[in-house]
């Protein structure tokens, strides 16, 4: 039976748990993920546990956050004065906002603290920071 290697494509169901158990991503919903290793559409981590698997084959892995969306980056913070936020909006923490370069880029943010004169954005990812595990099935070797 052929393993999974470099630059196949694939198709898996997975589910993304934190360390504590809560579930924060599953395909069970909308069908197997289909990607081609090597393109960098996935967390190095989860490419490294998929390579070696077989056909049908499910397991468990862990991913340490250096292997998934790193650590936490103090950088990634910003004030933002309150009259530079949309009049329509109510800040609150955990709030996710999408700023717009100049060239149209999206970026997303989630709102981190609320003060009276400012709120403090995070661009880091949402899961920065965390060890990540995946429950993973192979599907099928394209």
């Amino acid at each position: 039976m052929s393993k999974v290697k470099a630059n196949d494509t694939i198709s898996v169901h997975y589910t993304g748990k934190l360390s504590n158990g809560e579930v924060f991503d599953s395909s069970a919903a909308r069908g197997p993920l289909e990607v081609k290793l090597g393109d960098g559409m996935l967390i190095p981590g989860f490419e490294k546990g998929l390579v070696g698997m077989e056909v049908n084959e499910k397991k468990t892995i862990t991913i340490p956050k250096e292997e998934a969306y790193g650590e936490v980056r103090e950088e990634l913070f910003q004030v933002v004065k309150n009259e530079e936020l949309p009049q329509d909006i109510k800040p609150e923490v955990g709030m996710g906002l999408v700023a717009k370069s100049p060239d149209g880029a999206e970026q997303q943010l989630r709102i981190a603290e609320v003060k009276e004169d400012h709120i403090v954005i995070d661009a880091n990812h949402p899961l920065a920071g965390q060890d990540l595990v995946f429950d993973l099935e192979l599907i099928e070797i394209k």
